[in-house]
């Protein structure tokens, strides 16, 4: 049996611009971060990505996945053009090859969550985008450098997945102006 369609609240233009911003904003400084190391086992972009996942996250719950999607396409081609001119081609490829694939199973998987305990959409969705995230970013962006990119990718995911716990106490300190759908 199927639920009955949700109606969610639109977003004005200074919302998506906002929300394009921010997503712009995580991104080109994740790849900025990206390529500096702080140790042997992780870079800097390891504590910066995650917030990508909250601002998805918080969009899908106001606005509803089709202005999350909406926001992460916009998100990827902004990010897409300015990580060319901040980072190399390559990382830049990676980053947005990453970011769509991990944002789109995010919102889809947040989505599907999104009536159950309020932790586990996030959660559960910003596990498996950080995952897949970090698994497509440091395959295509170090592979064959002679980077030890296997042991950042691992490091990065650890950051990222205690990165995205961390993020669930603001999600929910958020949520409280985060209106329902109409008919929720």
């Amino acid at each position: 049996m199927m639920a009955a369609a949700r109606r969610y609240r639109p977003m004005s233009r200074a919302q998506f611009g906002i929300a394009v911003l921010s997503m712009l904003l995580v991104v080109v400084g994740s790849n900025i971060l990206v390529q500096v190391p702080l140790n042997d086992w992780l870079t800097w972009g390891g504590l910066s990505y995650p917030v990508a996942f909250l601002v998805t996250d918080l969009l899908n719950r106001r606005f509803g996945p089709a202005a999350a999607r909406r926001v992460a396409w916009f998100g990827f081609a902004a990010a897409l053009v300015v990580s060319v001119w901040v980072a190399s081609p390559r990382i830049a490829l990676a980053s947005g090859l990453a970011y769509i694939c991990a944002q789109l199973v995010d919102i889809q998987v947040f989505d599907r969550l999104r009536d159950q305990r309020w932790w586990r959409a996030p959660l559960v969705s910003g596990t498996l985008g950080a995952i897949l995230d970090t698994a497509v970013f440091f395959s295509v962006a170090f592979a064959a450098t002679g980077m030890p990119w296997v042991t950042w990718m691992m490091g990065d995911l650890a950051i990222k997945l205690a990165v995205n716990v961390s993020m669930l106490a603001p999600f929910r300190a958020l949520m409280w102006n985060l209106a329902r759908p109409a008919n929720a």
